[in-house]
């Protein structure tokens, strides 16, 4: 009898979501839903951010290089705003690159962009091995104190010989056009 009650009792849940399902699968026909992508605090992908970064050596505890950005809307497809600044890294930087190209999805709560609105500091670790070719990963946090922010993890290429692992700093100005 109690194994009976336990099977009886650990079936239950799905047999009773099975039911939820299939009630579910009942209603009308609607029309397909709009999916938009979204992030994990609710905002809408407006663009992409891409940056090409200046080449350097890494000095053990760290390097600077530049950087050269271009945000580029998703409904149009056409660059609508610049920046440049600059990449800080300080811990494990060892080597060299000769370029290197990064690029984040823009996030915002509305579809709406207004210029220089990723002008800002942002910081967070990067971790890279480039041998030839190479790939790094970037996790960084920040910008400007309004609702318009970067995809945290960004994945990075690059040419050169290099490995690191740091923490980083990212600084973007809007360009004078």
């Amino acid at each position: 009898m109690k194994k009976f009650v336990t099977l009886t009792l650990a079936a239950l849940p799905v047999l009773t979501s099975a039911g939820i399902t299939t009630a579910a699968d009942m209603t009308g026909a609607a029309p397909a839903p709009v999916v938009i992508e979204s992030d994990r605090v609710g905002g809408v992908r407006i663009g992409y951010l891409d940056c090409q970064i200046g080449g350097g050596f890494g000095y053990v505890l760290g390097s600077a290089k530049t950087a050269d950005c271009a945000f580029t809307s998703v409904i149009d497809g056409e660059p609508l705003d610049t920046y440049s600044g600059s990449i800080k890294k300080f811990g494990v930087d060892l080597g060299f690159t000769t370029q290197s190209r990064v690029i984040w999805a823009v996030f915002a709560p509305t579809a709406g962009y207004h210029k220089g609105s990723l002008g800002g500091l942002y910081g967070g670790a990067t971790a890279e091995a480039t041998v030839g070719a190479g790939v790094g990963a970037n996790v960084l946090f920040g910008g400007t104190s309004g609702s318009i922010h970067l995809q945290p993890v960004s994945v990075s290429g690059q040419i050169g010989l290099n490995i690191a692992a740091t923490g980083t700093s990212m600084t973007l100005q809007p360009s004078a056009i």
